[in-house]
């Protein structure tokens, strides 16, 4: 044999041993990729507003609540009367999950020439989700001594998440 072929056949074995060494260290893997998809979560009111009723002031402050489930404390010096509600809300999402439930700390209302602030307590801060889902926003108003007299009103928020 000539030495040209036997130094080209020299490098193919040379060459075909290096590829084969650098197949043998080669690996693979595999791995899943995942969703997973939720309804999209939304809260609307269901109707009911937080509604601290008919309050008749005094010479002292004092505050009016009204809880998460809609009960009323009148304060001190204050006469209470008419209806009275905690604000509800319904909350729609993928059943089983989690939803964090938060408000507003507080609401203004404002009057034709005062304001009065309340506090907010919501029933809830999560919920696991059925089919049936809700909560209320209750809250502590409060009335300064002689407050002035008209018709107050004020809006908050509400938020929900999944957790």
């Amino acid at each position: 044999m000539s030495k040209f072929i036997k130094a080209a056949l020299a490098s193919s074995v040379l060459a075909a041993s290096v590829m084969g060494a650098n197949a043998a260290q080669a690996a693979t893997a595999s791995a899943d990729a995942r969703a997973n998809i939720l309804q999209q979560v939304t809260v609307t009111s269901d109707g009911s507003d937080l509604d601290f009723g008919t309050i008749v002031t005094g010479a002292t402050a004092s505050s009016v609540v009204i809880s998460s489930a809609g009960a009323l404390t009148c304060g001190t010096g204050l006469v209470c009367s008419g209806t009275t509600s905690a604000a509800g809300f319904d909350v729609t999402g993928t059943t089983g999950e989690i939803v964090t439930v938060s408000s507003d700390a507080s609401v203004t209302l404002t009057g034709p020439s005062d304001t009065m602030t309340a506090s907010l307590t919501p029933s809830a801060s999560t919920i696991t989700l059925d089919g049936t889902d809700g909560f209320t926003v209750g809250g502590t108003l409060s009335v300064g001594a002689n407050q002035a007299d008209g018709a107050y009103v004020g809006t908050f928020g509400v938020t929900v998440n999944y957790q």
